[in-house]
């Protein structure tokens, strides 16, 4: 997964130029790595809490005026529905048959509507400039026989399980 993206890296970057958001359009295999990301850990599982403005009913059921309402992001990210095998982690979902990326309906990290993330663009220009330097100058993996948990801690975030990772200058 690394090599992969390490080799978008050293062809549409280079080994010695910082990395910019000017190359991020060039590089989908690094895109759909970080969809997959967000898409598999997402840090905020739930969106932010609504409040309906008047009685309605939603599927039939009634939800009166003032009733909480919570995205779970989380489930929409795992549903069967929408993508499958939800639970192995792979970026080629967000590639079309000759490597380009494609953005998912159901891919919604950031919340969506009028009330979605404001930091969205910055958060995914974060991750992009952060990532892309990072493998440019490191090999990343686990140490040997190290097999990763990967399920989250639950809790008004998601967490990662405490982890060891081996980085060595390429």
């Amino acid at each position: 997964l690394t090599g992969q993206v390490q080799k978008e890296i050293d062809v549409v970057i280079g080994p010695n130029k910082m990395p910019t958001l000017e190359e991020k359009c060039k590089m989908p295999y690094t895109e759909a790595v970080l969809h997959e990301v967000l898409r598999f850990c997402n840090i905020v599982p739930l969106g932010i809490f609504h409040a309906t403005s008047k009685d309605t009913v939603v599927r039939g059921y009634s939800i009166p005026e003032g009733t909480t309402v919570i995205t779970n992001l989380y489930s929409v990210h795992f549903d069967e529905k929408y993508w499958s095998n939800p639970e192995v982690f792979s970026p080629e979902r967000f590639l079309d048959s000759s490597g380009q990326f494609v953005k998912k309906d159901a891919f919604i990290p950031f919340s969506l509507g009028r009330r979605h993330c404001l930091g969205e663009q910055l958060a995914r220009m974060e991750m992009f400039l952060f990532f892309t330097s990072l493998l440019q100058q490191f090999h990343l993996c686990f140490p040997h026989g190290v097999i990763p948990d990967l399920k989250p801690r639950l809790g008004m975030t998601l967490q990662p399980q405490p982890y060891l990772i081996c980085a060595k200058r390429r």
